[in-house]
């Protein structure tokens, strides 16, 4: 055996077995376990999102208390939201310039993952509207419906098969500089906040966060 030959056989004992052992891949499927709502509005919080938990029925109600304590004059609105979300709100099309006037938009979302607080929007839906209406204005606020929350990430994520144009919004856009100073509203709204609308009300209102 020459010199090079028993170089390559030592490297080959060294790597072992020409084929590599299996990749576990026993993760955790979508729909194995139960929605938590109230971890859905806890996780939220931690993003120092404001957080409202109502009756499905008052939704419109309280979407209109709270543009009203938010002082929104000017509204605009995906162009598929129910007009008792915000009566007055603009749903035609719109440019930046009258997104940069707005003082709210107001959306539904695709889906919202519990465990990360998080809210997916698909832009090519109607009630969600372009990228751009979720982007400019300061104040985001959207409607959860209770049935699109869902326990974590690959449930996510096998309910969106299919959408082509997404936003992950967890909280408030922010941001740190250099030294770890926490700065709002740089690339995205300012403020979000998030009606969930719950059928487990029974009739009684709860405002998790008014801040």
């Amino acid at each position: 055996m020459s010199a090079r030959d028993e170089v390559l056989a030592r490297v080959r004992r060294a790597k072992g077995p020409d084929q590599p052992p299996p990749v576990p891949r026993d993760y955790r499927a979508a729909g194995t376990r139960e929605v938590d709502l109230a971890l859905f509005a806890e996780r939220l919080r931690d993003y120092r999102a404001r957080v409202r938990v109502v009756p499905a029925d008052r939704v419109a109600e309280t979407v209109a208390e709270a543009l009203r304590e938010r002082g929104a004059r000017t509204v605009v609105a995906a162009p598929g939201t129910p007009p008792e979300w915000a009566p007055a709100a603009i749903r035609t099309p719109v440019g930046v310039a009258d997104l940069e006037r707005a003082d709210a938009v107001v959306t539904g979302c695709r889906v919202a993952i519990a465990e990360t607080g998080t809210i997916v929007l698909d832009h090519d839906a109607p009630d969600q509207g372009p990228r751009a209406l979720t982007l400019v204005p300061d104040y985001h606020l959207v409607v959860v419906r209770e049935e699109q929350v869902v326990a974590g990430v690959p449930d996510a994520v096998a309910r969106l098969a299919g959408v082509r144009t997404q936003t992950w919004v967890s909280g408030p856009s922010a941001t740190s500089d250099i030294e770890l100073e926490r700065v709002e509203g740089v690339h995205g709204p300012r403020t979000l906040e998030v009606v969930i609308a719950s059928h487990m009300m029974g009739g009684t209102d709860r405002n998790d966060d008014s801040r």
